[in-house]
């Protein structure tokens, strides 16, 4: 988020940029975007975001479910196809100290 916020102000922009965005900096492109409507569509897309990953949040609370927090089974790419157990926990711990370092 910092990244962002810093880039704008250097001249980082998405081309095309609309004509209403001409001129906009970080600290004002938060009020401008509410009169346009956009942070209105950001919010949609968050919070459906947030509700369907409730979903996973309710499989992890039933006792039964055998699912841990923050498995969400998403791996497309099989990183952890064949991998034994001990390197899964060492997978999970980089991504626990990856987190808190962000």
């Amino acid at each position: 988020a910092w990244t962002g916020f810093v880039a704008v102000d250097l001249g980082a922009r998405i081309y095309p940029l609309p004509e209403a965005y001409e001129g906009l900096t970080s600290v004002t492109a938060h009020d401008a975007l509410i009169q346009q409507g956009a942070m209105s569509q950001l919010f949609l897309w968050i919070s459906l975001a947030e509700t369907i990953s409730s979903v996973a949040v309710m499989q992890m609370l039933s006792e039964d479910s055998g699912r841990e927090p923050g498995d969400f089974g998403l791996d497309p790419l099989g990183i952890m196809k064949g991998k034994s157990e001990a390197e899964k926990e060492r997978m999970k711990l980089r991504e626990i100290k990856n987190g808190r370092l962000a």
